[in-house]
């Protein structure tokens, strides 16, 4: 039987790399009539209906200032293909370059906000700020989809994960277990029924 005194100490500074959120994202805003675009690996689907996305954005980004003053963004899903661009996109500042021109990205104007859609990404989901109260204490925004975009020539994306330390994991292939869950569902009614 194994116990603690055979398992290996984890830094805690490194927790998030043992359960690193969701996909790396891009989060556009338009502040004063300037788009810029920043890379985030920290976020997560909060609630299904209404559709709540967690983001830490903090004062030491750019788009910090803009997502608290105008309260809306676009978050941008890049595929693996994009995975360089986007950390070149985080390794430099919107204060200091003109992201979308500098990476040669297509800006699109949305339906809902006025922060751009990404077009070379494989989704765009456009944001308000639903709830600003986990900002302060842990630059946490909560933000709520009001608009949602995909795009059909890409219809199996391969998303990319932050793991830390410059290191990131590619999808894999979707594995479907739809059945086996009614399977599931049906033999527990049976034994317990």
């Amino acid at each position: 039987m194994i116990t603690v005194k055979d398992l290996q100490p984890h830094p805690l500074d490194q927790v998030h790399r043992l359960i690193e959120p969701g996909p790396v994202i891009l989060v556009t805003t338009r502040h004063r009539g300037i788009p810029n675009v920043m890379t985030n690996g920290f976020n997560m689907m909060v609630r299904h209906d209404p559709p709540l996305i967690a983001c830490t954005i903090g004062p030491w980004d750019h788009s910090y200032q803009a997502l608290v003053e105008t309260g809306e963004c676009v978050i941008s899903v890049p595929t693996a293909d994009m995975a360089a661009t986007v950390v070149d996109i985080g390794n430099c500042s919107g204060a200091d370059v003109e992201k979308f021109e500098e990476f040669d990205l297509t800006a699109v104007s949305g339906a809902e906000v006025q922060a751009p859609l990404v077009a070379e990404c494989f989704a765009n989901i456009e944001c308000r700020v639903a709830d600003s109260s986990l900002v302060a204490p842990y630059s946490l925004f909560l933000l709520e989809a009001v608009r949602a975009w995909t795009d059909p020539s890409q219809p199996q994306p391969q998303l990319f994960h932050h793991r830390g330390d410059g290191t990131f994991t590619l999808d894999g292939p979707t594995v479907d277990l739809k059945d086996r869950t009614l399977s599931v569902k049906v033999d527990r009614v049976r034994h317990t029924g």
